[in-house]
């Protein structure tokens, strides 16, 4: 199991948005051995976010090696011709790196404000995956359905990865979305919020028996858990005030569950979540700092990980 990084593209209300805090963020995370940054994506929350694909693409320069990716991006909200469009640009301009992790969304105020039907948001995902792997294989490779076609479009240049940009599909663990992972993609997102050890494992072994269905080597699906909020201190005070005031207040959840499930804590107690999820199969676990942003990653690679067993 590696690690990898959200961008910070969430206001939690102890830092201003600024480039050079974003460049020093990725930066620190390359340095300290971080495999992947990755940022996620809604047009409107709780908290002020930033613009997804254009935090990406302001970092590529900082992120050296490290593959890049959306954990996940919103195909059906953003429209996917200008989509596809943006990232073969992001693929270029990292030379080939990017994973593009997407999910038709959990917001229906996202969709409401673009007007689209949130109710259809399964059937235009499923299609819209298709679509986009029609958009960046050109060669005549053509899709229509029911709410969407490619006829007539060529979009040009094509990203470097072909003959498509690897996608990545973000599911909780139904039974209905892993089924479409198998179906549909080339990577499995789960979320940590929602979550836990034993439900990934049992996730993980459902989706290798589709896999196998759709005649896919489950040995090479690769899989990864995005959104770990993370704060990591022994002040127990301070970690319920981040738990209560930080990020309950974003996700809605209950903080029973947030609190046993991020990595929220000591050192100790999260290196025994992620201990856990190791043994359950994650291949990469994508932490969020939710405030000392740089110091957090310092903290977690030189105090947590080596924990890990």
């Amino acid at each position: 199991m590696d690690y990898g990084a959200h961008l910070p593209v969430v206001d939690f209300g102890n830092q201003k948005f600024s480039l050079e805090r974003l460049s020093a963020y990725v930066q620190a995370a390359r340095e300290l051995g971080f495999k992947a940054v990755s940022t996620n994506d809604h047009l409107i929350s709780a908290r002020p976010w930033l613009d997804a694909p254009t935090a990406l693409a302001a970092v590529l320069s900082q992120s050296g090696n490290m593959t890049v990716g959306t954990s996940v991006l919103l195909p059906i909200v953003r429209g996917l011709v200008p989509m596809a469009k943006a990232l073969a640009a992001l693929d270029i301009l990292s030379n080939g790196r990017l994973i593009v992790g997407v999910g038709p969304g959990s917001s229906a105020r996202d969709y409401e404000i673009v007007g689209m039907d949130y109710a259809e948001r399964w059937k235009r995902f499923d299609e819209a995956i298709q679509v986009l792997r029609a958009l960046w294989s050109g060669g005549g490779v053509c899709f229509t359905g029911r709410f969407y076609s490619t006829a007539g479009i060529d979009l040009e240049p094509k990203p470097i990865q072909r003959p498509s940009l690897p996608i990545w599909i973000g599911s909780w663990g139904s039974d209905a979305g892993l089924r479409r992972v198998a179906r549909l993609g080339d990577g499995w997102l789960a979320s940590a919020y929602n979550t836990t050890p034993n439900q990934f494992r049992s996730g993980l072994d459902k989706l290798q028996n589709q896999l196998k269905n759709h005649g896919k080597d489950p040995a090479n699906f690769p899989n990864a858990l995005v959104t770990m909020f993370m704060y990591i201190t022994e002040d127990r005070s301070k970690a319920e005030r981040v738990v209560f005031e930080t990020i309950a207040g974003l996700l809605k959840r209950p903080v029973d569950e947030l609190r046993q499930r991020l990595l929220v804590g000591s050192p100790q107690a999260c290196a025994e979540k992620l201990t856990a999820y190791k043994a359950a199969g994650v291949q990469r676990v994508f932490v969020w700092p939710t405030a000392d942003e740089q110091d957090q990653l310092m903290i977690f690679q030189t105090k947590v990980a080596p924990l890990v067993v």
